[in-house]
């Protein structure tokens, strides 16, 4: 195994692992020096890998992702609000999804995060043969939005039902994806 493959090795081992790993288990299990470990702890890390010395060992910090789906409604001309509004205040539009009582649930990716992202797709479906999902549907669907904290996602779920795009769950449908906030979001 040479240097670089050893190196994602100790990537993949620090990062399934919930604890602490010690450097002497790290050159155990990898079949080289401690001394060689250390030299690949400070390599990952000069590349931006965030690797944590401890007293019990190496940790590698994960990036905490929240997520939550967001039912919502508007007309065709009020995408680029609708998702404006999610990246400009730190979302990631992760999918789109409609839930139709005959087919199910029809699921796309979207992956978007920035103004540019938005300029994008709408200029995708400007240009393509296509048609917004959320239109199989009367105009309903959810979106997928990924943040760094749970105060975000509590903030632009604000921002689109002061918009008017939140919309209300109705019976029919399979998941409760309100949480506490289902009383509140059917007010």
């Amino acid at each position: 195994m040479n240097g670089d493959e050893r190196r994602k090795k100790i990537i993949n081992i620090l990062s399934s692992s919930k604890s602490p790993v010690a450097g002497v288990a790290l050159a155990k299990e990898l079949d080289v020096s401690r001394q060689v470990i250390v030299q690949d702890i400070a390599l990952l890390r000069a590349n931006g890998a965030a690797i944590f010395s401890t007293n019990r060992g190496y940790l590698i910090q994960a990036d905490k992702q929240y997520s939550r789906v967001l039912k919502v409604v508007h007309e065709d001309d009020e995408v680029e609000e609708e998702l404006s509004t999610i990246v400009d205040a730190g979302g990631h539009v992760k999918d789109v999804f409609v839930y139709h009582k005959v087919y199910g649930v029809i699921r796309a990716n979207m992956d978007i995060k920035s103004r540019r992202d938005v300029r994008n797709y709408l200029e995708e479906i400007r240009t393509g043969k296509s048609s917004l999902l959320k239109n199989v549907t009367s105009g309903y669907h959810y979106h997928t939005i990924c943040a760094e904290s749970e105060e975000v996602l509590d903030a632009i779920q604000e921002e689109l039902k002061q918009k008017g795009f939140l919309a209300k769950l109705q019976d029919y449908e399979p998941v409760d994806f309100w949480g506490d906030n289902e009383d509140e979001a059917k007010a």
